[in-house]
């Protein structure tokens, strides 16, 4: 069975730090990059980050570069989300995903789906 499974989410004054954790099971990790995105309420949902074991790519949405850092841990399957310098407008259920891509820059639709977990910034 495929899962994808986030926890680190929170509550966090501005300014403050989370690390978000995504865990996989069910298919292999190395295969497939992992992307981070974000929903906030009425919005439509965005891609934040992405990072691929085959190519060794990232990517960052222009309105995380230089606060967020994402990174991966194979040998435990294991994608992680460093959020720095967080701010009110980071406020969303953040999902990771996994897509058979060799590379971010090929990142579709993803074909794996995690349950989300909740960051809300205070201000």
């Amino acid at each position: 069975e495929v899962q994808l499974v986030e926890s680190g989410g929170g509550l966090v004054q501005a300014g403050g730090s989370l690390r978000l954790s995504c865990a996989a099971s069910g298919f292999t990790f190395d295969d497939y990059a992992i992307g981070w995105f974000r929903q906030a309420p009425g919005k439509e949902r965005e891609g934040v980050s992405c990072i691929s074991s085959s190519d060794g790519s990232t990517y960052y949405a222009d309105s995380v570069k230089g606060r967020f850092t994402i990174s991966s841990d194979n040998a435990k399957n294991t994608a992680y989300l460093q959020m720095n310098s967080l701010k009110p407008e980071d406020t969303a259920v953040y999902y990771c995903a996994a897509d058979i891509s060799p590379s971010c820059s090929g990142y579709g639709y993803p074909d794996y789906w995690g349950q989300g977990t909740q960051v809300t910034v205070s201000s």
